[in-house]
């Protein structure tokens, strides 16, 4: 059975204030401006398998963590809670992965 194909982004890791992109100009690309040659096509098989992964709703929680951690993941820009939990999800699945969920 084939794994089903799964697409995902990164959100808030780039900081526009401090990025060297010149985002005006990319933001003024029409999608003809844009050169796709090197992404390969995605076809209607794709398209069959795709999913998009919804966790459900957040819970608010109180944790401790040490100030210096804190300080890395807001410097990465973005929503540093969402780059968090996307941090905590790779980790829970990379252990269930390789069967050490307890």
């Amino acid at each position: 059975m084939n794994k089903p194909a799964v697409i995902t982004r990164t959100v808030g890791v780039d900081n526009q204030e401090t990025s060297q992109t010149d985002w005006n100009r990319l933001d003024a690309l029409g999608d003809d401006d844009i050169d796709y040659s090197d992404a390969p096509e995605l076809g209607a098989d794709f398209w069959k398998e795709a999913k998009v992964l919804d966790h459900g709703a957040k819970k608010p929680i109180t944790i401790r963590v040490d100030q210096d951690v804190i300080t890395w993941f807001k410097s990465r820009g973005g929503r540093y809670q969402v780059l968090m939990n996307q941090v905590l999800r790779q980790y829970m699945e990379s252990l269930e992965k390789h069967g050490q969920s307890k």
